[in-house]
């Protein structure tokens, strides 16, 4: 009988429309024990009578105890103040419900109205308040320890679903593929005794792409400048192996570079570009990683001239990551596309975030 105020966001219609449906239960209840312990039948006239008093004094009683609680919410903490002042209230609108039934009963029926001249009426109004107030209380007060109960639960299975997908994410972020570790070292092996310099070279830029994928692991998201500067790093690593093979061509506009993306999901998808599209073109092979912006959405497109992506791709063609990673940021919030024609390469859209907001 009493609504949820999950379904009423106004505080003062919540309580005036809780105040009707608690009169109207009241008249019902009171006539039916009527009825029962009674042998004269409940007229119609009766019962309406009846519910006009029980809401006039069901709504002045929740109107003053709603005024109460705004006072008491400014003013007072302690619980005993609360209780004083909801009884209180709670009589202060029975008595004047009261009254201005018997006010109105005295103009519908042209009869005089005398003020506190229903004695016995107001006694019986006073046990039914006494009596409604209290269950109505002690129902409020469970209640709100429940709901407190469970918002904390939901609070904590929120905490626990965040830890959930930063761990995921954190493993995401720090996968490097081992492939690619094997054949840098052996590249650097290979340079040791033909250009020191330049295998001293790899090495460090070896070094800061594990120091990017496995640092600040709490970080989601990294400045399109980070992503393209690690892409960079990654690509003169493979610049090593491949030669004058492929063109390599990274850009985005510079209004963008600091606006964040996902941490380490551009690099995955160059080197997936070079692993299945690219590694077996002897020459005139071209990579292309380009970021823009449209209608407030970021866009990543990876380009290659290698091999067509195939209608169904495998479980080891190494995108699942990226799936993975949209999906634990974004949701459903984002778009990815794999396409063929006029130009092979991936796209994915999603949205544009500032570098001052917090991952």
């Amino acid at each position: 009988m009493i609504l949820s105020k999950k379904y009423v966001k106004n505080k003062w219609l919540y309580a005036n429309l809780n105040g009707v449906l608690v009169g109207i239960a009241i008249a019902l209840v009171t006539n039916f024990f009527a009825l029962a312990f009674s042998s004269e039948p409940v007229s119609l006239r009766k019962l309406l009578i009846s519910m006009m008093f029980c809401i006039l004094i069901s709504l002045s009683i929740s109107n003053i105890i709603c005024f109460n609680e705004y006072l008491l919410s400014k003013t007072f903490k302690r619980l005993w103040v609360a209780i004083i002042g909801y009884y209180g209230a709670s009589l202060i609108g029975m008595t004047i419900g009261h009254e201005l039934s018997h006010f109105l009963m005295s103009h519908i029926l042209k009869r005089e109205y005398i003020i506190g001249g229903h004695l016995h009426d107001l006694l019986y109004s006073l046990a039914i308040t006494v009596i409604v107030c209290t269950i109505l209380f002690a129902y409020e007060t469970q209640k709100g320890r429940y709901d407190q109960k469970l918002q904390q639960q939901e609070i904590e299975v929120l905490k626990l679903k965040q830890l959930k997908t930063q761990a995921e994410l954190q493993t995401l972020q720090s996968k490097i593929n081992p492939h690619f570790l094997y054949n840098a070292l052996n590249s650097i092996a290979g340079l040791i005794h033909e250009d020191a310099d330049k295998a001293e070279d790899m090495t460090i830029k070896l070094s800061r792409l594990f120091r990017y994928s496995i640092n600040a692991p709490q970080d989601n998201f990294a400045t399109v400048k980070d992503e393209l500067e690690i892409v960079n790093t990654y690509l003169d690593i493979e610049k090593v192996r491949f030669g004058d093979r492929i063109d390599f061509v990274v850009y985005a506009e510079e209004s963008l570079l600091n606006k964040q993306i996902p941490r380490f999901l551009i690099q995955p998808l160059v080197e997936n570009s070079l692993k299945h599209g690219l590694s077996n073109m002897a020459k005139n092979g071209r990579l292309e990683v380009n970021i823009s912006e449209l209608y407030g959405k970021l866009t990543l497109k990876v380009f290659d001239n290698g091999l067509p992506f195939p209608e169904e791709l495998t479980s080891g063609y190494g995108l699942q990551s990226t799936y993975d990673k949209l999906n634990l940021l974004y949701q459903n919030n984002y778009e990815i596309q794999l396409i063929n024609s006029p130009e092979k390469h991936v796209c994915i859209s999603m949205p544009s975030r500032t570098e001052n907001v917090i991952a």
